[in-house]
């Protein structure tokens, strides 16, 4: 296999700890990176100090796009930015004939998806979005059981998932709590969700009405010590009246946690020029929700009850996939902050008319459930050949999940069921484009 060039647009923690340590180490053979954008000169010196191998690469702020191309002459774009600068460098990639890979969400909004969707279909390049959750092992067995035909035709799905307060907080400490920047969490993180969903089902969301709420965070959060905003966790004078700082944290810092998730600066500076990720999780900018509760339509039937809460005691999810000839369960704790202990995942299989078959997966070393290491396998090395099914996605998965997470918000402001097709636009043409 030839080696291949990458640019990397957005110099993330994601970008640094999932693409490049990757790219150096496991597929130096296969991936060389020719250049790296950013609007943070902050970044660059960051991404240099953990990899002094790149020391030297050409660096490019974002209005300096199209000289980066011509200059490393790329053949894959890495997009891994902040959700709302995705859009652009897709489409320019693709408009170039470059192959794109993109984190998810692929895009925050209808308007962009069309962009995409257009670019992807006029392209000889091709989009993949990266959403390593489809290749966790359970995941990937309960796609098996429903290609098998153990459960029939999927007439309705049932999804809870939780984030405790230690995870759900990060999106409201840091860029993730403004809607303009990351669509809300019904599109940065429930867009992980859905697609699994979609993919599971092998159907097409058509529609959303939802329910949602800030519950926890934001100024009328109940453990909100004083009504102050601008406030941030490592300078703060009031962290110790703070029931959800000292939840994690201690009056010395002599007994501090060396896992200072809160980004506490007097112990660990930024190292990104303006950027904190310690705001007060209780501020009145925040303006996306924390608590959703939806019902969604697909196109061959099936509907999806869908709940997801940020604020919970552990994390994890419960699902269920009922269908004509069976119902599969599963779930999934995980209470590494919590006082309790639970048995490994396994899932549950109920034929209609039969007994319970109760199905041990292997599992996996490796981030979000194993999967972000074989997900890696296929964008560098090309899809494994020796599996019978599509898992890898593009442009139309990533689109059908935003969508749908837009569609929930929509409905949440509005009060009324919200049609995917009109947050494309009536223009739209159907989504035609390489890759599921």
């Amino acid at each position: 296999m030839a080696k291949k060039r990458y640019v990397i647009c957005g110099v993330s923690a994601r970008a640094n700890g999932m693409f490049i340590r990757a790219m150096l180490d496991t597929y130096q053979a296969h991936c060389e990176i020719v250049g790296l954008l950013d609007a943070d000169p902050a970044r660059f010196t960051n991404c240099f100090n953990k990899f002094p191998a790149l020391a030297g690469l050409p660096v490019y702020p974002p209005e300096r796009f199209d000289d980066m191309i011509r200059e490393t002459k790329p053949d894959v774009l890495i997009v891994a930015g902040a959700d709302h600068t995705h859009a652009d460098y897709i489409v320019k990639g693709l408009e170039l004939n470059l192959d794109v890979i993109s984190e998810k969400p692929m895009v925050t909004t209808g308007e962009d998806c069309r962009r995409v969707l257009k670019a992807q279909r006029e392209s000889g390049g091709t989009l993949h979005v990266a959403f390593n959750y489809r290749y966790a092992p359970i995941h990937t067995r309960i796609k098996e059981l429903i290609l098998e035909g153990r459960v029939g035709r999927v007439t309705s799905v049932d999804l809870n998932w939780y984030l405790d307060t230690y995870h759900g907080a990060s999106y409201f400490k840091r860029w993730n709590r403004k809607r303009s920047r990351s669509g809300g969490l019904s599109i940065h993180k429930s867009t992980h969700h859905f697609d699994l969903v979609n993919w599971w089902i092998g159907q097409q969301p058509v529609e959303a009405f939802s329910y949602g709420a800030l519950h926890y965070y934001g100024s009328q959060g109940e453990l909100n010590p004083s009504p102050k905003d601008g406030r941030h966790c490592g300078t703060c004078q009031e962290k110790t009246q703070c029931t959800y700082f000292m939840r994690w944290s201690s009056r010395s810092k002599e007994t501090q946690p060396p896992d200072d998730h809160l980004g506490n600066v007097e112990v660990k500076p930024s190292s990104y020029t303006g950027y904190r990720a310690d705001a007060c999780i209780f501020d009145s900018d925040i303006d996306i929700e924390d608590t959703y509760s939806a019902v969604v339509k697909y196109d061959k039937g099936a509907l999806l009850s869908y709940s997801v809460n940020f604020s919970l005691p552990y994390e994890g999810y419960r699902l269920a996939i009922n269908g004509t000839r069976g119902r599969i369960e599963t779930q999934e704790t995980v209470s590494g902050r919590a006082a309790f202990t639970v048995p490994p995942q396994t899932i549950d299989y109920y034929p209609l008319f039969g007994g319970k078959e109760t199905i041990h997966v292997v599992p996996r070393p490796g981030g979000h459930g194993g999967g972000d290491p074989l997900l890696l396998e296929d964008l560098f090395l090309g899809p494994d050949p020796l599996r019978s099914y599509d898992i890898l996605a593009g442009a139309e998965a990533g689109a059908a999940s935003v969508l749908t997470g837009e569609a929930v918000w929509t409905s949440v402001k509005s009060g009324r069921p919200v049609r995917l097709n009109e947050l494309l636009g009536t223009a739209a043409e159907p989504a035609q484009t390489k890759g599921g």
